[in-house]
């Protein structure tokens, strides 16, 4: 049972310490790739030269939008 005490905390001991909450290097590096690649995907494509028929991924696209929207 020892194990189980020590793993409790005073309550008005921890808030009277401020918060101890840390942000991993991930937490933060992940959501920036992650933005960083839609965004060069979006600027590649808007460079893209146009093809003569609709591509697979705009075709998705807008399926989705028009069964979402109705």
């Amino acid at each position: 049972m020892s194990g189980r005490t020590a793993l409790m905390t005073n309550p008005r001991h921890r808030a009277a310490s401020g918060s101890d909450i840390r942000l991993r290097w991930w937490a933060l590096a992940l959501p920036v790739a992650a933005f960083s690649a839609l965004l060069f995907l979006l600027a590649a494509s808007a460079q893209a030269d146009a093809s003569g028929g609709p591509q697979p991924v705009s075709q998705l696209v807008e399926h989705a939008r028009s069964s979402w929207l109705g």
